[in-house]
């Protein structure tokens, strides 16, 4: 039995998966760092916006052309250059949501012998589309416990220190 339908199933629900996460997020936090030279949310939805349209251009240079180079692109840079400091939030994960379910709809129409269809990274050598969809499932699995868990730190933050308990 492929393992095929369960990973595209993991890619489809990661949209769902961002904005339960993101439920709530508003005003100061989501500008808020965890430390220093850290992303805030803004910046990672933004993040994951702009990476899911790199990933919509690779998932068809793979599908369409025979072993595509695909090229390794500078995130911070992104970051910085493209101004993901001021991007919108909910934008950014309309963004997301839009083309991952475009990309879903590509993905899930093809033969399974597509997911062996290979490409050269020009940072991760070989890959097959098999690789790449696990990759980007899993892109927007780790971003989403990244944001939980600078909600929770946000949270505890604002809640300050805690008074010590009475005898």
């Amino acid at each position: 039995m492929s393992e095929i339908p369960a990973l595209l199933e993991r890619f489809r629900r990661g949209a769902e998966l961002l904005a339960v996460v993101l439920t709530g997020v508003f005003g100061e936090e989501e500008d808020f760092a965890p430390a220093p030279g850290k992303w805030t949310v803004r910046q990672i939805v933004a993040h994951l916006a702009d990476a899911e349209l790199v990933g919509a251009h690779r998932l068809r240079q793979v599908i369409a052309e025979d072993n595509p180079t695909l090229i390794a692109y500078n995130q911070d840079a992104w970051t910085a250059n493209l101004d993901y400091a001021r991007r919108k939030p909910k934008q950014s994960l309309e963004t997301f949501r839009r083309i991952r379910a475009e990309n879903y709809e590509l993905l899930r129409g093809l033969p399974e012998s597509a997911f062996d269809r290979a490409a050269n990274h020009t940072e991760n050598g070989p890959m097959t589309l098999r690789q790449l969809l696990e990759g980007y499932a899993g892109h927007a699995e780790s971003h989403a416990r990244q944001l939980q868990e600078i909600r929770e730190v946000y949270k505890r933050r604002r809640a300050g220190p805690r008074p010590a308990p009475s005898s």
